[in-house]
């Protein structure tokens, strides 16, 4: 299999990179990488979507939903093939992954951020959750691999208690909040816990460039009054 560089891009946390796998036996596949570590495929996005249908599971009326982190856009896509969503704002940092996604670079992208009920912002997480203005019913975040991975430590905040009121704060009563880690985070399953009384952890195992591998949703909910 061979892996050619399509696009790549310098901003202030290092580079952003869009390489493309072909084989004669297989469709090609496009593969992210930040500063030099893989972040996710095309080929393998179950984690990104379970990500959603998870959380779309667990409440009745979800419309509005807020995404931490654009990747190549598999959480949004299933967010928006959920006819009960009427808002999807999708918060993103690196703005070159954002222009690749709305330019074609990666295919499917266009079509995607057309959707008149996507908003794209390109923004840091934490700003746009201590800023927002309106509650959601659904805050999904997928903002690095994790805090026992992390590609950029300035994000360990992320994981962390003070950041998990402030997106408790923001969902609306029964809203549900839904982190995707790449390996266990027992440490941040207690901070859920503690901040809103309860928490899970789910394990998907997936095979990730012929190995097989596992990855980690953590899930809580706002209690209703």
């Amino acid at each position: 299999m061979e892996s050619v560089e399509i696009a790549r891009a310098e901003t202030e946390r290092g580079d952003v990179v869009l390489r493309r796998r072909t084989s004669e036996t297989a469709p090609d596949v496009l593969e992210l990488r930040v500063n030099g570590v893989f972040v996710m495929d095309t080929l393998e996005t179950t984690s990104e979507i379970e990500l959603a249908s998870q959380a779309l599971d667990l409440v009745d009326e979800p419309g509005a939903v807020l995404v931490g982190g654009l990747g190549l856009g598999y959480t949004l896509q299933r967010v928006l093939a959920d006819v009960r969503v009427e808002r999807a704002v999708v918060v993103e940092i690196e703005e070159p992954l954002v222009e690749w996604m709305r330019n074609g670079t990666v295919p499917h992208g266009p079509a995607l951020l057309a959707d008149a009920r996507a908003t794209v912002v390109n923004a840091d997480i934490a700003m746009a959750i201590a800023e927002a203005r309106s509650t959601y019913d659904l805050v999904l975040l997928d903002v690095d691999n994790g805090p026992g991975y992390l590609v950029h430590e300035s994000n360990e905040a992320v994981y962390e208690e003070q950041f998990l009121r402030r997106c408790h704060d923001v969902l609306s009563p029964g809203g549900v909040l839904v982190i995707w880690s790449a390996n266990p985070a027992p440490e941040l399953l207690a901070s859920m816990r503690e901040v809103f009384g309860a928490a899970e952890e789910q394990a998907h195992d997936v095979l990730l460039q012929d190995r097989p591998e596992s990855y980690y949703l953590y899930l809580a909910r706002r209690p209703r009054p």
